[in-house]
């Protein structure tokens, strides 16, 4: 239930602002009121809503300041990933991360697309660090709420374009300093 409400408060559903009665979810969901009201905790404790008890819950804003904060946050988590799997991929997974690191070119659109979400989380997945690859799971949802709307220019596109293929270029010679340094200049620190 977490990620199927987390992910109407990311699409837009429950948008900011809004008053979420524990009720009307479970009826939409065709669950009962417990298993929402334990997903709305998790999600309170990320920050996707507040909650007033016996009163409402409401989903969370997302000012400027703290779409930086997230972005700050994304880019030195996912600098670490990087710094410790790259080093340990095997040849198979090298290859693969060059072409998850390429594939983030397909949607410059946004800062956090789908594919660099997926490159990140290959990356944890191989990063042997259970910690690291747990972090990420338990925060994609408050990440892509907070950064859905990080829109690169036309300028930043260009440079996200060549950071991608140092990057791969990065893996491909097992270089987790480089590929760390890389990840954080995706999410524009640096």
């Amino acid at each position: 239930m977490y990620k199927r409400v987390g992910a109407s408060i990311i699409d837009g559903t429950l948008p900011p602002g809004y008053r979420i009665r524990d009720a009307d979810l479970a009826e939409q969901f065709g669950v009962s009121r417990m298993p929402i009201r334990e997903a709305l905790q998790r999600l309170e404790r990320i920050g996707l809503v507040e909650m007033y008890p016996s009163r409402y819950t409401q989903v969370t804003d997302v000012p400027p300041k703290l779409a930086s904060m997230t972005r700050a946050y994304a880019g030195y988590l996912s600098g670490a990933i990087a710094a410790l799997a790259v080093p340990l991929l095997s040849d198979e997974d090298r290859e693969e991360s060059a072409r998850l690191a390429r594939a983030m070119n397909d949607d410059l659109t946004v800062g956090l697309s789908d594919a660099s979400w997926t490159f990140i989380s290959h990356l944890a997945e191989r990063s042997e660090n259970v910690i690291l690859a747990k972090l990420l799971d338990e925060t994609n949802l408050l990440v892509f709420r907070n950064l859905r709307t990080w829109a690169l220019t036309a300028q930043e596109q260009a440079h996200m374009r060549a950071i991608h293929e140092e990057l791969a270029q990065a893996i491909l010679d097992a270089d987790g300093p480089a590929a760390e340094h890389l990840v954080r200049a995706m999410y524009l620190i640096d």
